[in-house]
């Protein structure tokens, strides 16, 4: 039999290095799936597209390789539209290859199964670019232009849709080795790099904010923060750049007030590899008064809310190097009342907590008492999850993942299989609330299916959508559709297979903790919010 579009699609992606794709197989996706079994790459069976999705998306924050979908026309893409805009946000490199109707039917309005007008008008403004490979001979040059985005570009999604009949056909030649070389990151020039060690030798009081665009120049910031005794803060992306106990790590607390006046006292910033965005900050702004150096790969960061002093387009890892090398034996002139301040920084940020984020330190210092070393933690928007952005401590990049700028319901569970997936032999945790929880709890089915290792998800249940209930109480608006009547969610862990436990104190929690990291599979801790913070 000849060599089909799909088969060879298949095959062209192993030698790209894909290992593992995510997805649900459908009647137009047949002969994509045609070509698994003659490669390596490993099947996740989800139980929805959404799923999917967010299982790519912790699989590539984890694993730093692009996450991959493969998904049916029509309902399989618009299912996972809500996962690909959170990758999209988060710059978070996926690839999502459907299915689309036959190449003679496409825009013709027949009816015809799972028919959308226009699939890539709705992908296209939740990704890098969306395209259609017209014949088997345009897969390779779209792969590579995804490819692209991923190793020379800010990471986003990339589309690629294939019709029906292209999938089917036989190939003109065997293009399955046509692996691209990618551009590289761009590099800082050497003037702009000069520029800014002269500006970061001029400072007294300096600091560094790095995002989740700099997590792979952790090392070369370290070194770099304490060649000139700059405090290094980071997003929630960033966490774990610094490691925390490190005396200039300033953790991920740039939503703190505390931290809010530091800021507008720097005379001097570097922001590297993050956009600033007002969902790390709590606030539509940042005051920063001092001069500013934005280091990024998007050029379109550099004309935004923040107008830099020194503006570089260029890959965080080179510029932190380069800066690095060019600081050479300069003497830091940062003042040592600018370093004692840092130190009383955690203080000041544990005195700003409300009561509710005092209850949620109680269980995350629990949580973090048990939690092994190298161990993983997804989280969903949830009120605890919040509070862990800026109190809970990582030691390195990729260890704490949270959908921070597309803030969606239903991330927690998926991202954390994905990432269970990308690095098997490292533990697991996911934070959910209950109702967040809620929005992917099938994908339970997945998790028992495929995880032979500790996963353990825990639902912090306050039998409440918490944070829009306070919302409408701080404005004054009768609470309306925050109070819903939720599963008996230890009965449906059990149906689904999990280990599970109700801990009623935090010397129980902490106890189920330990018990479910030592267990070879998915465990379910039910933590009842008001009964385990009395």
């Amino acid at each position: 039999m000849a060599v089909t579009g799909g088969v060879a699609l298949v095959k062209l992606l192993q030698n790209y290095g894909i290992d593992t794709v995510f997805g649900i197989p459908g009647v137009h996706t047949l002969e994509l799936y045609r070509g698994l079994p003659e490669t390596d790459i490993r099947h996740v069976l989800t139980r929805h597209e959404q799923g999917a999705g967010f299982m790519a998306d912790g699989y590539a924050r984890v694993s730093g390789k692009p996450g991959v979908c493969f998904l049916i026309t029509g309902p399989g893409l618009t299912n996972a539209a809500t996962a690909i805009g959170q990758a999209y946000a988060d710059s978070i490199p996926m690839l999502v290859i459907t299915s689309v109707n036959e190449s003679c039917t496409l825009g013709k309005g027949r009816g015809r199964l799972h028919e959308t007008q226009d699939q890539r008008a709705i992908s296209a403004p939740l990704t890098a670019f969306s395209a259609t490979a017209l014949s088997p001979e345009d897969i390779p040059d779209l792969l590579a232009r995804a490819f692209s985005v991923f190793n020379s570009q800010r990471p986003r999604p990339v589309h690629i849709e294939v019709p029906m009949d292209v999938l089917a056909a036989p190939v003109a030649y065997d293009w399955t080795s046509n692996v691209a070389v990618c551009a590289k990151r761009p590099a800082p020039c050497a003037a702009d790099v000069e520029a800014a060690v002269e500006l970061l030798e001029g400072a007294r009081k300096p600091m560094i904010i790095a995002g989740g665009g700099a997590i792979n120049a952790a090392t070369e910031l370290q070194a770099l923060a304490e060649a000139v005794q700059a405090p290094l803060f980071t997003t929630v992306a960033g966490k774990g750049i610094l490691p925390p106990g490190h005396p200039l790590a300033g953790g991920a607390t740039l939503c703190t007030p505390a931290v809010w006046e530091f800021v507008a006292d720097a005379d001097l910033v570097l922001a590297i590899g993050t956009e600033l965005a007002d969902t790390d900050m709590w606030r539509d702004t940042l005051p920063i008064r001092g001069s500013l150096i934005r280091i990024d790969i998007d050029s379109e960061k550099m004309n935004d809310l923040y107008p830099p002093t020194l503006p570089i387009v260029a890959d965080s890892r080179q510029s932190a190097s380069a800066m690095l090398a060019a600081w050479g034996q300069r003497q830091s002139q940062t003042d040592s009342a600018w370093l004692e301040r840092l130190r009383q920084l955690p203080a000041l940020v544990k005195q700003g907590h409300a009561p509710l984020q005092e209850q949620h330190q109680q269980v995350l210092d629990c949580i973090a008492g048990a939690l092994p070393e190298d161990a993983l933690v997804a989280t969903d928007m949830t009120q605890i999850a919040y509070t862990g952005n800026y109190v809970f401590e990582s030691a390195e990049p990729r260890k704490w993942l949270h959908p921070t700028g597309y803030g969606t319901l239903g991330y927690g569970l998926p991202a954390g299989i994905g990432a269970k997936i990308a690095r098997p032999d490292q533990p697991a945790l996911v934070i959910a609330g209950d109702g967040g929880f809620l929005y992917t709890l099938q994908e339970l089915a997945t998790a028992v299916e495929e995880i032979g290792s500790a996963l353990v998800v825990l639902v912090y249940n306050n039998s409440s959508l918490g944070q829009i209930r306070d919302d409408m109480l701080e404005r004054k608006i009768k609470p309306v559709g925050v109070l819903p009547r939720n599963p008996d969610f230890a009965g449906l862990a059990r149906a689904f297979g999990c280990q599970v436990y109700k801990p009623a104190t935090l010397d129980g929690l902490s106890a189920d903790l330990q018990r479910a990291f030592d267990f070879a599979g998915v465990s379910f801790i039910d933590v009842y919010a008001e009964k385990i913070s009395a």
